[in-house]
C-alpha cells in the first residue's frame, strides 16, 4: 500500500500544472475581451500614463 502513495510527487506536480494552465486561460479570456469591448479604456490608461511621465520629466528642469 506504501508503494502507491509513494509516487505522489509526480502527481503533485501534474496537479499545479494543470491549474497553472487554467489561470493562464483565464487571464488570456479576460485581456481578449477587454480589448474587444473597451477599446478606449486602453486609449485613456496609455494617455494618462504619457502625461504622467511628461509632467514628470518637465518638472525635473530637464533642458
Amino acid at each position: 500500500m506504501k508503494k502507491i502513495f509513494k509516487n505522489r510527487l509526480g502527481q503533485n506536480t501534474v496537479e499545479y500544472l494543470l491549474m497553472l494552465a487554467v489561470v493562464v486561460g483565464v487571464v488570456l479570456i479576460a485581456g481578449i475581451a477587454l480589448k474587444k469591448y473597451m477599446p478606449a479604456l486602453f486609449g485613456q490608461i496609455q494617455g494618462m500614463i504619457t502625461g504622467a511621465a511628461n509632467s514628470l520629466g518637465a518638472s525635473q528642469g530637464n533642458n
